[in-house]
């Protein structure tokens, strides 16, 4: 992440950058591994978390990447279903939390990291499941996917819908503050996270290599809204470019 000076003899990081998102996530691993285990978070109990494992089965892959994996709830889905998961998270104690619960494999690793990874045998789908927060961290990473995905592999990306995210605030793409609210106390200092219009978020895909081959936005039961923005791409049959 971007530093600062505002004195010679203080840094300070970025308030809005990759790097401090992942500092919160490491202050915040805990609290989110017992909400997500708890079911404590209503439009993933109600919608998303539905959608996504629907999404990634319609395309039947036998070997898939769960990119930003968390405390391995969807990883563990997967394999329960016969799917050989690999799950990755910069967070250690979410990785720690996702290896005792079991199921799929989990490593850590940083997007910075990814983006020169090269992996033993590809995967037939990559899936990232709310997890591409940042900015160049996660330009850097999805260009690398198609490398990772056999010729015709898939890459399913669900994010939150620019339409309810974007609040009163600008329809720009860019850093926007973080926010816990509707959460319990025990979360604090929220991450930041970089906003991208829905154009943007096809242009970041496509301009990775990648063909769209859906785009769905699920709606919450009650409120009749967008829960989410869900992107299904798929690797050309040819060399990844």
């Amino acid at each position: 992440g971007k530093l600062i000076s505002k004195h010679p003899s203080s840094i300070v990081m970025d308030p809005l950058s990759d790097a401090r998102v992942i500092d919160s996530w490491h202050t915040n691993a805990a609290a989110w591994s017992d909400i997500v285990r708890d079911q404590g978070v209503e439009s993933r109990r109600l919608v998303t978390d539905a959608v996504v494992v629907d999404a990634v089965r319609s395309c039947s892959p036998r070997r898939v990447l769960d990119l930003g994996c968390g405390e391995g709830w969807l990883s563990r889905r997967l394999a329960e279903q016969g799917v050989d998961v690999l799950g990755i998270d910069a967070i250690p104690e979410l990785v720690r939390r996702a290896t005792e619960a079991g199921g799929a494999r989990y490593e850590v690793a940083t997007y910075e990291e990814l983006a020169s990874r090269t992996f033993d045998a590809p995967f037939d789908l990559v899936v990232a499941n709310f997890s591409l927060i940042g900015a160049t961290a996660v330009d850097d990473v999805v260009r690398r996917v198609p490398e990772w995905l056999v010729p015709g592999g898939r890459l399913v990306v669900q994010t939150v819908h620019p339409l309810v995210a974007v609040g009163d605030l600008p329809y720009e793409t860019g850093w926007r503050p973080g926010s816990w609210s509707g959460f319990p106390s025990t979360f604090t200092d929220p991450a930041p996270w970089f906003f991208r219009t829905t154009a943007d978020w096809l242009a970041l895909v496509i301009g990775a290599g990648l063909e769209l081959e859906s785009m769905r936005e699920p709606l919450h039961p009650t409120t009749r809204r967008p829960a989410s923005l869900l992107i299904l791409a798929r690797r050309p049959v040819g060399p990844a470019r």
